[in-house]
């Protein structure tokens, strides 16, 4: 995380099937309050069942510290909130005052954002992961902050291993396609490993190859598809699942269906988000599996990162005073590392780390941080050219040509 980022982290609000619109007020006032500047309006996503509750009791803990601001809540789901952002953001009046969602770059280009130092402290800043700080900036300037991270690592099922005689996860995309033909062979419905391109979030699986050819979608200035090392990566993820190892149909199939299917033990391989460790817990504890790096081209680490944000609106009323204690409130250590924690992502905070230093999640994934690239999502182009991906680069496994689709999807980015 819708998407893009809607993410990674909102296509697993989408596999928790939440489709529910979600609404409160804490502690009196509305929304339409614009006028009153200890008033917050706070607009989220759902990631979860518990993320309404979760906020509340962090409106509540504040509130007790901080009697004379209120802050209104609206949780919507990450299906709804798109359309409600939109609706919302015609009017000052309708307008949150914070908003927590995937892209900012928008808002920012347009001036309607307070700078990320006017609405927290500098101890808060300087907190933050350096990389995560990069992808919510724009020429120098943060106009967002990270709310938490997800990247991606290898899932892989151990039992399906030994039975196949593997010893050790794949490094490179040899040694990848080789694992996964041996697991493939063992029958019963098994596949070797899961290639989810459907139009859910093809630029995730996708982004995975390029970037492990030492590809990127953005040259800092300008959002770069057409290259050698892009073409060199989605020529690799073609040859695998022309390898007959993958699903059937992978250029259909979206990663939720596909998820399920690892969890139930079908999948020797799959690239999985954080809340996956949550989900299995849940859904088959029995199931033996382990992580590992994403395999790249030669084996050197690299993988996808995504962050959703929070943003401050500019309004008449100036508020940053409230939205500033509210957001430094909220980043304490303990505050924060509660809130990430509850719903199975990675901290992007030093603290948060350190405090969340025993937790499955961290303890699989803290790694892969230092190692992760982004998309371009501070590139207002980015939203067209993602849905040029999602639309077009499946298609590879069904007999499009690699260059003649990279070629394609560049055009998104006129």
């Amino acid at each position: 995380m819708k998407r893009p980022l809607r993410g990674a982290l909102s296509a697993f609000a989408l596999l928790t099937g939440l489709a529910l619109t979600i609404s409160s007020c804490g502690f009196g006032g509305n929304k339409s309050d614009s006028s009153d500047p200890k008033t917050l309006s706070f607009l989220v996503p759902s990631y979860s069942d518990g993320t309404k509750s979760e906020w509340d009791s962090i409106i509540a803990d504040f509130h007790r510290q901080n009697p004379d601001i209120t802050v209104n809540l609206q949780v919507e789901s990450w299906t709804q909130i798109p359309d409600v952002v939109r609706t919302d953001l015609q009017s000052e009046s309708s307008t949150p005052d914070i908003l927590n969602i995937d892209a900012y770059s928008t808002y920012a280009s347009d001036g309607k954002l307070y700078p990320a130092n006017q609405i927290v402290d500098n101890s808060v800043l300087s907190d933050l992961q350096p990389s995560f700080v990069k992808n919510a900036s724009i020429n120098g300037t943060q106009w967002a902050l990270p709310l938490f991270a997800s990247t991606r690592t290898l899932f892989y099922n151990t039992d399906l291993f030994a039975k196949a005689g593997i010893t050790a996860p794949p490094k490179t995309w040899a040694e990848l396609t080789d694992d996964a033909k041996k697991i493939a062979a063992l029958g019963g419905g098994v596949y070797g490993y899961g290639l989810p391109l459907g139009k859910e979030e093809t630029q995730a699986e996708t982004s995975l190859w390029t970037f492990g050819a030492g590809g990127s979608w953005s040259d800092g200035n300008k959002i770069t598809v057409d290259t050698p090392q892009n073409l060199e990566g989605v020529q690799a993820l073609k040859a695998i699942a022309d390898a007959g190892v993958t699903e059937p149909n992978p250029g259909s199939t979206n990663r939720t269906p596909l998820i399920n299917v690892f969890i139930q033990g079908k999948i020797g391989m799959i690239e999985g988000l954080p809340p996956l460790i949550n989900m299995i817990q849940q859904q088959n504890p029995g199931l033996k599996y382990a992580t590992a790096p994403t395999p790249t081209k030669d084996g050197a680490p690299v993988t996808l990162g995504v962050a959703d944000h929070l943003m401050a609106f500019k309004k008449k009323t100036d508020k940053t005073a409230a939205i500033k204690k509210f957001l430094d409130f909220f980043y304490q250590s303990k505050v924060y590392s509660t809130f990430v924690k509850a719903e199975h992502f990675i901290p992007v905070t030093t603290s948060g780390v350190q405090a969340m230093a025993d937790d499955p999640v961290v303890k699989a994934f803290a790694a892969t941080m230092p190692v992760a690239k982004f998309y371009p999502s501070n590139d207002p182009k980015w939203a067209a050219v993602e849905g040029a991906m999602k639309q077009q680069l499946g298609t590879v496994t069904q007999g499009a040509d690699p260059a003649t689709v990279l070629k394609a999807v560049q055009q998104a980015a006129s």
